[in-house]
């Protein structure tokens, strides 16, 4: 059975989207990788994988391959407190579209679009899929390479699959990985990923790499980690075009005027309609949410030239508008807490200094927005 490449949650793009919103960023070498993630002393881990290896052993991995693989692998707690603590709620489309489609991914889009025009026009020209919708899920998964993730796969994997809440799933993983450096593609030094193993440009978790990742290059590896994007973004190009892609078909638009044929969704209500075609459904065969499918489409219309959306959304439910959230986030960085940015996106950070200020005024530090509270701020 082939496990698609998100058929479990990790949120908006494991590392592009999901590190963007927090305003973090991943760079290349080992020494930015936090305490939590680097691997500590765990008894119960090590006994794991002693047991694990006659299984792996039994489904084709060899032994010099899964001693290479653990030699320097390990328990890494932060991962077990990262999958537990993924947020329950999604956030509205308007806030992911804040996000996956903020000013700042589309003009690093465009410049990604141009220096790569050639390859990305090939790649459409081979396997039918339109070089911005390649270009725009490689901006959502890891803002366009600069955020692919710096921890060991294997570690990452392997502590998943023991702490056993997706155990089954993750063991799944791990074999596929150890799969991967058997063929050569990778060492395991160099098998670096998110937290919960998502691989390379376009983050590919290992089952779905096996399953589609290509040799574009003819180098004789199929290089997703490295710098050049090459291998990742062909990758890409033929995950959906083995997952219905129909070539010279836009992914749908956004509904303007009468009611056209074909689905029409509303996926926030009272915000923006949008009549969809299947290649959005091959969208979500990567990444299977409606707001993750809109926001590739939107982002790869907006690399392409095209401009926002036209629709608005309604006030949240306290009662403020985009509009009104991003005016609350500059008021509070001009009074001196830091909010992060002001997208209209409020996060944690917004949040503490809603809290901070509140407490300074003397309110209960609630860290609730409001009307009254845009108001005090003047």
């Amino acid at each position: 059975m082939i496990i698609h490449r998100r058929s479990f949650t990790l949120g908006i793009g494991a590392l592009g989207l999901a590190a963007c919103a927090r305003g973090g960023t991943v760079s290349s070498g080992p020494a930015s990788i936090p305490d939590d993630l680097r691997p500590v002393p765990d008894a119960g881990y090590d006994a794991w994988v002693a047991a694990f290896r006659p299984r792996a052993v039994a489904r084709g991995i060899s032994q010099s391959t899964f001693d290479a693989a653990f030699r320097q692998a390990g328990f890494l707690p932060g991962v077990i407190t990262r999958d537990r603590s993924q947020p329950e709620s999604a956030r509205s489309l308007e806030d992911y579209l804040s996000i996956a489609v903020s000013d700042e991914r589309v003009a690093k889009g465009r410049a990604a679009y141009a220096r790569h025009r050639a390859l990305l026009s090939a790649l459409e020209a081979r396997y039918g899929v339109d070089a911005t919708i390649i270009t725009a899920v490689w901006g959502l998964e890891s803002f366009y390479g600069e955020r692919r993730g710096d921890i060991p796969v294997i570690s990452a994997t392997s502590t998943l699959a023991y702490d056993g809440r997706r155990g089954q799933f993750f063991e799944s993983q791990l074999i596929a990985a150890l799969r991967v450096l058997q063929n050569g593609d990778v060492s395991a030094q160099g098998m670096t990923g998110s937290w919960a193993g998502a691989m390379g440009h376009t983050q590919f978790i290992p089952t779905s790499y096996l399953a589609y990742a290509v040799d574009y290059n003819g180098d004789g590896r199929r290089d997703i980690w490295s710098d050049d994007p090459t291998d990742s973004l062909a990758s890409t190009a033929a995950y959906l075009a083995r997952s219905g892609w129909t070539r010279g078909t836009r992914w749908g638009a956004e509904v303007t005027g009468a009611a056209p044929g074909g689905t029409v969704i509303q996926p926030q209500a009272g915000g923006p309609r949008f009549a969809v075609t299947g290649n959005f459904r091959a969208i979500k065969r990567y990444n299977n949410s409606d707001s993750y499918a809109i926001g590739v489409g939107h982002l790869a219309d907006r690399i392409g030239g095209g401009g926002p959306l036209r629709g608005t959304f309604p006030p949240d439910a306290n009662g403020l508008t985009k509009a009104d959230r991003v005016r609350l986030q500059q008021r509070l960085t001009a009074r001196g807490f830091d909010t992060g940015g002001a997208d209209g996106v409020l996060g944690n950070k917004s949040k503490a200094a809603i809290r901070a200020f509140q407490a300074n005024i003397g309110q209960p530090a609630t860290g609730v927005p409001s009307q009254a509270l845009l108001q005090a701020l003047g």
